[in-house]
């Protein structure tokens, strides 16, 4: 393990985490809204709103799959110092970090099962940027409609048509994150 995989985490842990989770709240409970989050400076290709989700999301009861485009040994290092989560397939992840078109063509990310619908892998999504756009969001959480500039398959990475099973997702970009739950109605206009 080098020096830089030590640094990068939380400098005042107690408080950044409890603002970043505050944070990672209210995108879950305000779908489509987007958040700026800081704290964390993880290595490349990671953004901080990833690094952020990561952090405060993940520890060693946790298993994380990273896709190609994320795995390497710095991120790795990373994620073992400061959350001590393991790695994990995509089928037994509780967690999965990754780029939008990678995670979308991974299908067997657990949608949990009826006894147990919170037993879902969460997707922490990477976009190229996070803006209001050409999909509109209804559902719990928003007033009247949220709009988000998403690629296709959002409906389909979530498996909604397995709710209240499904999966969850973290959007990211550079500083910025919001969220898609599985609960949002998603139409692209």
């Amino acid at each position: 393990m080098d020096a830089s995989s030590l640094s990068g985490g939380f400098v005042d842990h107690a408080v950044q985490s409890a603002a970043a989770f505050r944070a990672l709240l209210q995108a879950m409970a305000r779908p489509g809204l987007i958040f700026s989050v800081k704290g964390a400076e993880p290595p490349a290709p990671l953004s901080i709103a990833a690094g952020v989700a990561v952090l405060t999301l993940c520890d060693a009861d946790t298993m994380i799959y990273l896709a190609p485009s994320v795995d390497n040994d710095d991120v790795r290092a990373w994620i073992a110092f400061h959350t001590g989560a393991p790695f994990a397939s995509s089928q037994e992840a509780d967690f999965a970090v990754g780029n939008w078109d990678e995670l979308l063509k991974i299908r067997d990310f657990s949608s949990g099962n009826d006894e147990y619908p919170d037993q879902s892998a969460t997707l922490i999504c990477a976009l190229p940027a996070l803006g209001s756009g050409n999909s509109r969001l209804t559902g719990p959480g928003i007033k009247e409609e949220h709009w988000l500039d998403l690629p296709v398959g959002g409906d389909e990475m979530r498996r909604v048509d397995l709710y209240p099973c499904g999966r969850d997702l973290i959007l990211t970009a550079g500083d910025k994150l919001a969220a898609l739950p599985r609960t949002v109605r998603l139409e692209a206009c």
